[in-house]
């Protein structure tokens, strides 16, 4: 059970993301800086894996989970949060699959950022052209 065993089951996870996970985000700032952190933060498999995964999905995504490391420390200071406000707050992340234990996110959850930031520069007045 090595790192192409990893790969495979965060691929059949990444394949069936569901995108009501975006209503997780969509209304709490905390959560949208922890995930817009997890991008930039190095996210990387244990050398040695820890026991099979179980038969369940459930045991599958603990799994992964279990045989990652990354710095909550890290990601605190990419987030501007606290590491105790990150640690309550990832486990809603985390559980509901929108953060994955390669540092990628949710591409549903991925998309609603960026068309957010998007409709950001929209908003606002454009600088009228200087002419000669």
């Amino acid at each position: 059970m090595g790192k192409d065993h990893f790969s495979e089951l965060l691929r059949h996870f990444k394949q069936n993301e569901a995108p009501e996970a975006v209503l997780l985000v969509a209304d709490d700032p905390t959560l949208t800086k922890i995930v817009v952190a997890w991008n930039n933060l190095d996210v990387r498999p244990v050398k040695k894996p820890r026991r099979s995964p179980g038969e369940s999905e459930h045991d599958q995504w603990d799994w992964l989970w279990a045989n990652v490391s990354y710095s909550l420390e890290d990601l605190a200071e990419r987030s501007g949060l606290t590491v105790a406000l990150i640690e309550r707050k990832l486990t809603p992340l985390i559980g509901n699959r929108i953060l994955y234990p390669d540092g990628s996110v949710n591409s549903f959850v991925q998309r609603y950022l960026r068309e957010r930031v998007l409709k950001l520069f929209d908003a606002k007045p454009r600088k009228p052209a200087k002419i000669g």
